[in-house]
C-alpha cells in the first residue's frame, strides 16, 4: 500500500458540551473528528460499565492483532443495557449523524460495542471503519458513517486512546500510517469522540497497568448492511418492548424508498409492534428531495 502523504499532524478540535449539531458537522466536514468534552456525566458511563460487568467478563479476547488478543468487544449493548439505549438515541448524536448522512433518507445503528483495552495491547492496524463494506472505494467527500466513541474511563496517550489521523478522511484509500503520524484522542471520562467512516483511525498502544474502556456507538446510512446484525443481537422479546423510535433506529424501518418491506409490502415494524406500521413503500417524492438537496 501507499505510503501516506499527510506528514503533518493536525490538531483534534474540542468542542463545549454547549455545542450544535451543525458546529459538529462542520468539524466532521473539515477535520473529519472531533471531540465534545464532558456531554454526559461520568457516573452515567460508570453505571453503564457496572451495568455490562457481567457480559464484560464473559467476552473472549480478540482472536487476531486486528480484534486484541488483549482486547474484550462486548456487543449486543441495546439487548443488555437501558443506559445504552438511552446514549444511543442522544440528541446531540442523532442530529449530527442526520446532518453528515444528508441526502440518506433515513440512517440505522451500525454497531454496538463496549470496548475494553487490556495492559500491553500493542496498537491496533490505523484503518478506515468504511472498509467494513467489503473495501468498496465511496466517492471522497460522500460520508456513509457517523461513528462515535465515549470514553468510560479518561483518555490517554498512555492507556491506548484512540489516534486518530485529522483531515485524512479527503485523501484516498489503502494509505498506511505511522503512529507519529497520528493524533491520540486524549479527553476526559463522559467525553465523545465523534469520527467518520472515512477516518484513517485504530486503537492506541494500552501501555499502562489498567484497561481503557470506550463505549462505541456508530451509526450508517439505511441502505447499507449493519455490522452488528440488530435482529438477531436484541431478542425479539427484548425488541416488542423497545419504543417504536429506537426500533427504527435499529433497522426496524424501510431503509429508502423500496427497502427493507416485509412480504406484501409491508412495513418491517409490523414484525415487533403490529398496528402500527404505515402501509405501502416508502415517499418516493421526499427520497427524491433528500437527495436532489443532498446534491445542491
Amino acid at each position: 500500500m501507499p505510503h501516506n502523504p499527510y506528514a503533518v499532524a493536525v490538531p483534534i478540535e474540542h468542542l463545549a458540551p454547549s455545542a450544535g449539531p451543525e458546529r459538529v458537522v462542520e468539524a466532521l466536514s473539515r477535520d473529519g473528528c472531533c471531540a465534545v468534552d464532558r456531554l454526559v456525566d461520568p457516573a452515567v458511563l460508570a453505571l453503564l460499565r457496572a451495568e455490562l460487568e457481567p457480559w464484560i467478563a464473559a467476552t473472549p479476547c480478540g482472536s487476531d492483532g486486528f480484534s486484541g488478543r488483549r482486547t474484550r468487544r462486548t456487543g449486543g449493548l441495546i439487548a443488555r443495557s437501558a443506559i445504552a439505549r438511552e446514549l444511543v438515541q442522544h440528541p446531540l448524536v442523532l442530529a449530527t449523524a442526520k446532518g453528515l448522512l444528508e441526502g440518506a433518507t433515513s440512517f440505522q445503528i451500525h454497531l454496538t460495542q463496549l470496548i475494553a483495552i487490556g495492559p500491553d495491547e500493542p496498537a491496533q492496524l490505523i484503518h478506515r471503519d468504511q472498509w467494513a463494506f467489503d473495501f468498496f472505494p465511496f466517492p471522497n467527500g460522500y460520508e456513509v458513517q457517523c461513528n462515535t466513541l465515549w470514553a468510560i474511563d479518561d483518555f490517554t496517550a498512555a492507556n491506548g486512546a484512540t489516534r486518530v489521523v485529522p483531515g485524512s478522511h479527503r485523501l484516498g484509500d489503502g494509505l498506511q500510517f505511522t503512529e507519529a503520524e497520528s493524533e491520540p484522542a486524549e479527553m476526559a471520562a463522559g467525553s465523545v469522540l465523534f469520527y467518520t467512516g472515512s477516518i484513517y483511525h485504530g486503537a492506541g498502544a494500552n501501555r499502562s497497568q489498567a484497561t481503557r474502556h470506550g463505549l462505541n456507538l456508530t451509526y450508517a446510512r439505511a441502505w447499507l448492511r449493519q455490522e452488528e446484525n440488530q435482529y438477531l443481537s436484541v431478542p425479539l422479546e427484548i425488541a416488542r418492548e423497545l419504543p417504536e423510535p429506537l426500533l427504527r433506529l435499529m433497522g426496524y424501518a424501510r431503509g429508502a424508498y423500496a427497502l427493507g418491506y416485509i412480504d406484501d409490502l409491508r412495513d418491517p415494524i409490523e414484525a415487533v409492534r403490529p398496528g402500527i406500521a404505515e402501509m405501502g413503500l416508502g415517499n418516493l417524492e421526499q427520497a427524491r428531495a433528500q437527495v436532489g438537496a443532498a446534491k445542491r
